[in-house]
């Protein structure tokens, strides 16, 4: 395989430009190197990652991730650590310059110093993972020869146990006072056998989480019912370099100096019967990768990442934070276009970009350990969903797969559990914090539980996550009319998941309606009769369901959407201080968390909101609302742009997209505000958040500039229902631009600039 350099990475070939973009000004360059991780660069695939930085005596520094490397503990792991030493060392004093290339996919490393005869000496690295294979790649030209060599660095070996007092910390899901049975110990990792001129390293799973939750869930009848999702599971990678040779088991390096220097990092994560299978199908990976021109393949890298741009944008300017807020967008999207096509989907504590707790700590401790993730390995609903949202309006619909797929991959389970608690027929429900297979997490379950819920009280019944995942589905339907979609995806989950809302709750009152309670209204009020974010999500979802062709859904589903639709109280509201305005529940006690429940009705739950009825009722809730919060999950900035909200939205995106991690370099290592670095759903939230201050629908109807700051310009291109995208710009609070397509939807677009 020949690793061959374009002419383009020739160091004298290399010509300065100042942005021709907006896109071009979001690139992140630094002048100088980092210390350690906390200064580290982001860069994915889609599915395979690194965090990448160059420390202070020039070593390039890679943290290999992926998207489905689970361990035995169902923790997110990384793939291991790789060091690249150049000879001459990389100079970091001056001429250096470290660049993330977000048009090109890439991260670009330059280093220049002074030789005796007054000449300068230059070394370019060039950094990619190939967005269509598992292939990290870093490319080399120096202005005179010069040697590489790259270092596999390990932590999960040896053995080693777990501190008990972080062991909460780590994957929530532990019975600290170790009365139960479950793995406390890092397993170990293994390299393989030296030769063929590359390194091999992996994990694999020998033992499994698995069969503890069911168990300690009260599911053993289940076992031997599904796959294992954990056991067998195995991950690791190759290092090889064109010129390159073994230099013990975890080393390799280049034969002679030269002008041209390339390695490759093959990743693989897959469940097989024996080792030995894992690493031909590795090995297989390779051998195809050789197959391939490496020029070829970087163009077609750098062509995704260029059609990825041009699928839609957001750029703003005209004020001193346009800048900021746009980067902050660019940023955010390009980290889940990074993590977003996958095994499993982003997590929203970090996603695959995760950092040590203390960076430069031992890797073999607690506190430098960099599989470290709080919160651990489940997923938490409330967060990762707001990931998702943004994808919709940005066009990046392949990213929203693997969400979907997990939820769809883990319904049969799901029936299981229900049937097995509840002896429900053909329901189905996801817990808000949930193993990626399904079942609740053990943390929150509780390790002596003895009834149906979880025993945390926070998300003991939450549910509404359930109706939401069926909302983004259902606008995933009518952005891209998709039958296939709706018919094995969204119909399948809609009919089980909408069953256990009808069937959970027995009794009616003396009008016919659902009583739901026992209930709570999300995590806030733990204790609630007819909580409004159930009421509103079903209200939202089941008019929905009903209105998709008659040819995708069956009279009997129909019949019982109806019947549920009829059944379901109305929306809490009353009158406070003289205004009406809506409510968590109709009852409700306490205030345990820093969430509005009530304006689940205007986002995620659209009933309320520009062009809708009763918008003078929801403002009024937003006023009213008890949490002001503009940071991680919080949705104020969200609810105020669906609100109509201009000065408000602009002021709070604004102010999140500004709100810089002072822990790390990178301006979109967002956190820590509840979650894990990089905080994904901060960022998304700026997403969302700036999509629909631009551009909100209502049906076919399109409300353009419905929140829009008058001092704002825009120039952009954002996608909407039945297959239409919409791009514009805006200068001085006059539309300069508008393209409409197709040419047919230019009669439903409504512009409200005029009314902001």
């Amino acid at each position: 395989m020949a690793l061959a350099i374009c002419p383009i990475m020739c160091a004298a070939e290399v010509i300065e430009s100042k942005p021709a973009n907006p896109l071009d000004a979001c690139n992140v360059v630094w002048d100088s190197p980092s210390k350690d991780s906390g200064g580290s660069m982001p860069l994915g695939n889609g599915d395979v990652g690194v965090n990448a930085w160059v420390e202070e005596n020039g070593d390039l520094v890679l943290l290999v991730s992926k998207t489905d490397a689970w361990d035995e503990k169902c923790c997110l792991c990384k793939i291991g650590r790789v060091r690249v030493k150049c000879d001459p060392p990389l100079a970091v004093a001056q001429g250096f310059k470290q660049e993330l290339k977000l048009r090109e996919g890439c991260i670009e490393v330059r280093s220049q110093s002074s030789e005796a005869a007054g000449q300068k000496s230059e070394i370019i690295l060039r950094l990619w993972i190939d967005a269509h294979h598992p292939v990290i790649h870093v490319e080399g030209a120096g202005s005179q020869p010069f040697g590489v060599t790259a270092q596999v660095e390990l932590w999960r070996t040896p053995q080693r146990k777990f501190d008990p007092k972080t062991r909460e910390m780590w994957d929530h899901c532990w019975d600290r006072s170790g009365k139960h049975e479950a793995p406390d110990f890092v397993v170990h990792d293994t390299v393989g056998d030296a030769g063929k001129d590359r390194v091999v390293w992996y994990h694999r799973n020998t033992q499994s989480h698995y069969d503890l939750v069911l168990k300690t869930e009260h599911l053993e009848a289940l076992q031997g019912k599904f796959t294992d999702p954990l056991l067998n599971h195995t991950f690791g990678a190759s290092l090889r370099g064109d010129g390159c040779v073994t230099d013990g088991p975890q080393v390799l390096k280049s034969r002679a100096p030269a002008k041209r220097q390339a390695l490759a990092i093959t990743v693989l994560a897959a469940k097989t019967g024996t080792p030995q299978t894992w690493l031909a199908r590795l090995e297989q990976l390779e051998q195809q990768a050789a197959k391939l021109d490496l020029t070829q393949s970087r163009q077609a890298h750098e062509a995704w990442w260029r059609d990825f741009w041009n699928r839609s944008w957001i750029h703003l300017a005209g004020t001193a934070e346009a800048q900021t807020v746009t980067r902050g967008y660019v940023l955010q999207r390009f980290m889940s276009a990074g993590s977003g096509r996958g095994g499993s989907p982003i997590k929203f504590n970090g996603s695959i970009f995760t950092v040590e707790r203390k960076p430069g700590a031992s890797p073999e401790t607690d506190e430098g350990d960099p599989d470290f993730r709080q919160w651990g390995g489940c997923y938490w609903f409330q967060n990762t969903r707001l990931i998702y949202w943004p994808m919709l309006a940005a066009g990046d619909l392949d990213m929203m797969d693997p969400f979907f797929k997990m939820y769809r991959d883990g319904l049969a389970l799901s029936k299981a559990r229900i049937q097995t608690y509840y002896k429900f027929a053909d329901a189905a429900s996801f817990p808000e914090t949930m193993y990626f297979w399904g079942l609740p997490n053990l943390g929150d379950y509780g390790w002596s539980n003895a009834e149906p819920e979880p025993q945390n009280g926070y998300i003991k019944r939450h549910w509404n996550g359930n109706l939401e995942l069926l909302a983004i589905m259902l606008d995933r339907y009518d952005f891209t009319q998709d039958k296939d979609m709706a018919k094995n995806t969204l119909l399948p989950l809609a009919d089980p998941l909408i069953a256990f809302f009808g069937e959970y709750w027995p009794r009616r009152d003396a009008n016919g309606k659902i009583i739901m309670d026992p209930a709570q209204s999300l995590e806030t009020h733990q204790s609630a009769v007819n909580p409004l974010p159930d009421i509103a999500g079903l209200r939202y979802v089941l008019p929905r369901l009903l209105a998709l062709p008659g040819d995708l859904t069956t009279e009997a589903q129909r019949s019982r959407w109806t019947r549920i639709l009829e059944e379901l109280p109305p929306v809490p509201a009353a009158e406070v201080d003289g205004v009406k305005i809506l409510r968590p529940a109709d009852s409700f006690c306490g205030g345990m968390n820093s969430e509005n429940p009530s304006l689940y009705a205007v986002f995620p739950f659209r009933l309320y909101g520009v062009g809708r009825p009763d918008l003078a009722v929801a403002r009024a809730t937003y006023d009213k609302r008890l949490n002001h919060h503009n940071k991680g999950w919080c949705q104020d900035s969200i609810q105020a742009a669906c609100l109509g909200l201009a000065d408000e939205a602009g002021r709070l995106v604004a102010t999140r997209a500004a709100t810089i991690n002072p822990a790390a370099r990178f301006p979109a290592m967002w956190g820590q505000h509840f979650d894990w670095i990089p905080e994904q759903d901060h960022g998304a939230n700026i997403q969302t958040t700036l999509q629909y201050m631009l551009l909100q629908s209502d049906g076919k109807r399109l409300y353009l500039f419905p929140a829009w700051p008058k001092n704002w310009d825009v120039n952009f291109k954002l996608h909407a229902p039945y297959k239409t995208t919409v791009e514009g710009e805006l200068r001085g609070g006059k539309v300069v631009a508008l393209k409409v397509s197709p040419k047919s939807r230019e009669a439903d677009v409504v512009n409200l600039l005029k009314q902001n």
